[in-house]
């Protein structure tokens, strides 16, 4: 690269270098930067340093200047503070539906963000091996084609798939066809929730389709998945599972009031009865999903009403223990 050249990335140099190198107590001395340069063919001195400085800060990059023997330069604030790093970090970690390589590939792109010591600090917290992932290394264009198909308001054609005894993939007959509206993640799983004329309103998991293809139809309307509606109306479902939308009255022990709050929210109704319980009504998608989370309290938890759904719990119970 010509020498020209250089003298021009001299001042990105620098500010890549504070953003690798610094910190609030590590400080980078002029005559690092100095010496940085000097590596990369280019010659300068402090007082060139000192006005690079100067132009960074007033681009209005957060610089701090240290005074004194011991002092330099540092990058205050960054993109991402070091806290919400290893939130994100923790989040693609414990994500199932990310591919291990997918999420080794994207928490090096977020310790990217930090300084160098303290991408080392949180490399070292990081475990993906090991963990249960998605086998499907084209879950991020689904997303993205998904994405698309949303914006654009268009349909989607795809093939869904299962995973047979021997860990391969066994593609279903039939050509899906469905109006996509919403990615959300449940029970550590990305799922796609669409509306078709066939199925009603479907949950799909992401990391299980293949050869999306965007249709130039419009999606067909869904009042039930409209905007604040999708989320609502995965609220109401468990583990994702479809099932009748009905109203259940349930009695729950004051001691699980806050996993009732948890998940229906702190605008659910809850009417005291006695000194030890309390009654409350949710609409919910009953499915076997939903029937074992009430199973799950044992004796702390009973469904009220319809009888129709409390006879289903029932009979799941009893076929249950019919296995032992």
């Amino acid at each position: 690269m010509p020498k020209s050249d250089n003298q021009k990335l001299k001042i990105l140099y620098i500010y890549d270098y504070l953003l690798k190198n610094s910190h609030e107590n590590h400080p980078v001395k002029a005559a690092a930067l100095i010496a940085m340069l000097e590596k990369k063919g280019i010659s300068c001195d402090r007082k060139t340093v000192y006005s690079d400085i100067s132009a960074l800060q007033d681009y209005g990059l957060d610089i701090e200047t240290v005074p004194g023997r011991n002092g330099g330069y540092y990058v205050a604030s960054r993109i991402f503070e070091l806290p919400e790093l290893k939130l994100l970090i923790d989040a693609v970690q414990s994500s199932r539906y990310l591919t291990e390589k997918k999420s080794r590939e994207l928490i090096g792109k977020l310790c990217a963000q930090c300084n160098e010591e303290d991408a080392r600090f949180v490399r070292r917290s990081v475990f993906v091996s090991g963990r249960v992932k998605s086998m499907n290394e084209s879950i991020y264009y689904n997303v993205d084609a998904i994405q698309e198909a949303i914006s654009e308001n268009r349909q989607i054609t795809f093939r869904y798939f299962d995973w047979d005894i021997k860990g391969q993939r066994k593609y279903r007959e039939k050509l899906y066809a469905a109006s996509p509206y919403g990615l959300l993640q449940d029970n550590e799983n990305c799922y796609l929730l669409a509306f078709s004329e066939r199925h009603g309103v479907t949950p799909y998991r992401v990391d299980r389709m293949a050869n999306i293809t965007l249709l130039p139809e419009k999606r067909l309307p869904c009042p039930e998945l409209a905007e604040t509606n999708l989320q609502q109306h995965a609220n109401r479902m468990f583990q994702m599972f479809v099932g009748d939308m009905l109203d259940v009255k349930m009695r729950f022990h004051k001691t699980l009031l806050n996993v009732v709050i948890d998940r229906f929210g702190k605008e659910t109704m809850l009417i005291p009865d006695g000194d030890d319980h309390f009654i409350f009504t949710v609409k919910v998608a009953v499915s076997p999903m939903f029937l074992s989370w009430v199973i799950g309290f044992g004796s702390m938890a009973k469904i009220l009403h319809p009888q129709s759904v409390a006879e289903e719990c029932r009979k799941l119970c009893k076929e249950t223990l019919g296995q032992y």
